[in-house]
């Protein structure tokens, strides 16, 4: 399953501030149906089919026009494994592992 990081960054917002725009799109992307995320501190985890990845994207990237952005930088990051099943938790427990495993073996 493909999975996505977003970073969407509204500019000329008059404030330094950007967390009520995040926040905004947290709400956006709960009425997006066929994904799963998860909030970071620098971005967006997304994961779900591609083209459900990709409508997450558009909506969290018009999000910020919508409260008053009049510009908006959107970068994205897919990561999509077609060799066997993936998520953000099973690339990080396979990191785990490899931290906590003898040296030796």
């Amino acid at each position: 399953m493909p999975i996505a990081e977003v970073t969407v960054i509204p500019i000329g917002t008059g404030s330094t501030s950007l967390s009520a725009y995040v926040a905004d799109m947290q709400r956006v992307l709960e009425t997006v149906e066929g994904v799963t995320y998860e909030l970071t501190s620098m971005g967006t985890i997304i994961e779900g089919p591609l083209q459900r990845i990709l409508a997450a994207v558009e909506a969290l990237h018009e999000s910020p026009f919508t409260n008053g952005a009049q510009r908006v930088s959107t970068a994205v990051k897919i990561d999509d494994r077609r060799d066997k099943s993936s998520s953000s938790r099973s690339k990080l427990e396979s990191v785990e592992r490899k931290l906590h495993a003898d040296p030796a073996e």
